[in-house]
């Protein structure tokens, strides 16, 4: 299957071009970059010479039409939910990258975007693309809304627990840390080397675009408000994700009992890993991988939960999940063309 990508230049773009090119049943033909056309892709990414040989093009929907099935959108927010509907028009399979069509509501789209919301026939139409949790509504999609990197961590680090009713979802803490990579490419003082390098830092208290994709997710599975509380840093390494996620219980349950059935939820999702207190899970362990790893702690003198989850940001958060919904919408083994192990050390 010929497929495109949109948006060129960013790390997204980087990352699906590399794991489309040991894909053995997607051909990446088309890369679209407004900002780059003419320009070829290996001169944006030397890394990629001889490798991927195509030049930058600007968009031609009737032509990209006639040459490619499935689009995917590594672009920034509030530019999709302009484009898509052409795409969709044109017969050509969405994946979209960016949160436009994440939250259903445009009221709380606008909120926490500052941005008007596609029309609400798409946002009704995009499915979540949260691989392990929702793949059967996944396999029929024509737009896909791919989860963005701290939520695809916290949600399936947290809905196993969620599901069961062992905690108050209004009790939910995440402290959240990624590297510098989920910033983007773009040129930042915040990100500078000497502003960056022997420091962490703490951004956007209350008004991260993930709060209100956590909290969507996690009250589909409870029918009633869910209200998290978010902190995310940025910590002085180029890739990965690792959130702590702390609830209260709202029953007494054993260790054995919430490991076993984190165990069993997981027993056929081939990307998420259960890992032991003994050997508590680690950004550098999943690095350049679409792995989840996932760790969990009863505290019974808090009465407390504990889930650690670690990801890499530019795979499992973002491109490898993309391709893993690829995978699953053309009914191929979601782990075609992601099965390979993590870069160690």
């Amino acid at each position: 299957m010929n497929v495109a990508i949109i948006g060129g230049s960013g790390y997204g773009s980087a990352e699906l071009s590399r794991l489309l090119n040991i894909h053995p049943y997607a051909e990446l033909t088309t890369i679209i970059s407004h900002s780059k056309a003419g320009t070829d892709f290996s001169t944006v990414y030397p890394h990629m010479n001889d490798i991927i040989t195509l030049t930058m093009e600007q968009l031609n929907i009737e032509k990209l039409a006639e040459t490619v099935e499935l689009v995917f959108f590594a672009t920034p927010s509030n530019i999709s939910k302009d484009m898509i509907p052409d795409f969709l028009e044109a017969g050509l399979i969405c994946i979209d990258l960016s949160g436009d069509f994440r939250l259903k509501s445009p009221t709380i789209y606008q909120q926490w975007y500052q941005a008007e919301a596609a029309a609400q026939a798409y946002l009704d139409q995009a499915v979540y693309g949260l691989s392990e949790i929702f793949s059967d509504k996944i396999q029929s999609a024509k737009l896909l809304a791919n989860p963005g990197c701290y939520p695809t961590a916290a949600l399936l680090g947290l809905i196993p627990a969620v599901q069961q009713g062992w905690i108050d979802t209004n009790s939910i803490i995440i402290d959240g840390k990624t590297g510098v990579s989920g910033a983007g490419r773009g040129l930042s003082l915040n990100v500078h080397f000497s502003e960056m390098n022997e420091n962490i830092k703490a951004y956007k208290l209350g008004e991260h675009k993930h709060v209100p994709e956590i909290e969507q997710t996690l009250q589909s599975f409870v029918q009633e408000e869910v209200k998290i509380t978010f902190t995310p840093h940025i910590v002085p390494m180029t890739r990965g994700i690792m959130v702590t996620c702390y609830a209260n219980l709202n029953e007494k349950v054993d260790q054995e009992t919430v490991k076993s059935f984190y165990q069993t939820f997981y027993q056929d999702h081939p990307f998420i890993r259960l890992r032991s207190e003994l050997a508590l899970p680690a950004t550098k362990e999943v690095y350049g991988s679409n792995y989840c790893d996932i760790a969990v702690h009863v505290d019974e003198r808090t009465n407390r939960l504990t889930v650690i989850a670690v990801i890499d940001n530019l795979v499992k958060g973002a491109s490898g999940q993309a391709i893993q919904n690829m995978n699953v919408m053309c009914g191929w083994d979601e782990t075609t063309g992601l099965n390979h192990a993590p870069i160690y050390p």
